[in-house]
Formats: structure tokens, C-alpha cells, sequence
């Protein structure tokens, strides 16, 4: 009878670690949590197509400008808004995502990456596979909010914005960057 007692709580021990270790990991309640974020963004245009032809206008107060833009698509989780990548009219950069909808998650990044976006599951990890920049951790997962861009940060080359779960190394949304004016479609 001892030796069963012995084995029943080195098991019930086990059990009770794997549960703690699994809650911690995945922590499922953000599943049905949300975190809603409302930072006053900075009133910018995106241009028309007809209006990036041509020289650009001279003269008047520097204005902020987007740069480049996209619409999110869904990965691991349903992810929709749009990002703005704008350089602000005091020569700052920043990455501007609105109307942002995904689900809650652990360890949830916001990188700009080298990667072309892709729809559906091919897309979920391709993200580290490359260059990325991490511009913090996400402040909610539904809501509009803006992340500061180093200036040391060169932006040559990055063309997507990744809601990357760190933990996990999957992502849970992304937006194909295109120059202001243009479209750009996830392949």
C-alpha cells in the first residue's frame, strides 16, 4: 500500500507542475480577454496614386507624410486594421497601426520585417526567417496606437509589419508595407 501512495503523489505532483507550466506558457484566459488601446494618432493623408506622380510640392511648413501603408491579414489569429509606416513633419518615423483587431496573446511584439506577407498558415512563421526590428511590445490588441522608429533604425528593404507572438514564433497578423500611393497585395 506504501509504494502505491508513494507512486499516486509523485503523479499527482507531475500533473499539478505540467498544469502550472502549461497555464504560464499559454495562458489561455487571453483568449477572452482583450486590451484596448486609444492613443491619439497624427492626422495624415494618404495619397492617391494620381498625386505621388510628379514632383513633389515645395514651399509651406513640413506636414507628416506616410510613407508606406497596409491593410492587415489574418495568421494565427483574426487580425484586421491598417498600418502606417509616416515620418512625422519634425523629421521623426513612426509606425501607426489603426483600427488594430487580433486576439490577446502572450508575449505579443510589433516588428517591421524584410518579408513578404502571406496569406494563411504559409505566412504564420516566416517572419524571423529574415531582417526584423522589434518596435516593442504590444500596448493592446484592439485599438490605435503608435510605436516610435529609431532613427538608427534603417527602413531600406523592410516591407511588412508583424503582430509576432515571441513565445510561440508565430504570427499573429501582418500588413504588406507599400509605398504611399500604391497597393500592394498579399501573395
Amino acid at each position: 500500500m506504501g509504494r502505491r501512495r508513494v507512486v499516486l503523489s509523485v503523479l499527482a505532483v507531475v500533473v499539478v507542475a505540467g498544469l502550472g507550466v502549461s497555464l504560464y506558457l499559454f495562458q489561455p484566459w487571453r483568449l477572452v480577454t482583450d486590451r484596448e488601446v486609444r492613443e491619439a494618432l497624427p492626422s495624415v493623408t494618404e495619397p492617391r496614386p494620381e498625386e505621388t506622380s510628379g514632383p513633389p510640392a515645395t514651399g509651406g511648413p513640413p506636414t507628416d507624410v506616410v510613407l508606406a501603408a497596409g491593410d492587415f491579414v489574418t495568421h494565427e489569429h483574426d487580425t484586421s486594421g491598417r498600418a502606417q509606416l509616416v515620418r512625422l513633419a519634425d523629421g521623426r518615423r513612426q509606425l501607426l497601426l489603426r483600427g488594430l483587431n487580433t486576439s490577446d496573446g502572450p508575449d505579443l511584439r510589433v516588428w517591421l520585417t524584410d518579408r513578404k506577407v502571406q496569406q494563411g498558415r504559409a505566412g504564420w512563421q516566416v517572419f524571423d526567417d529574415g531582417r526584423w526590428v522589434e518596435l516593442g511590445r504590444l500596448k493592446g490588441n484592439i485599438g490605435d496606437q503608435a510605436y516610435d522608429i529609431p532613427a538608427s533604425v534603417d527602413l531600406d528593404g523592410l516591407r511588412s509589419v508583424s503582430i509576432w507572438c515571441k513565445r510561440f514564433a508565430v504570427s499573429f497578423g501582418a500588413a504588406p508595407l507599400a509605398a504611399a500611393g500604391t497597393e500592394s497585395a498579399p501573395a
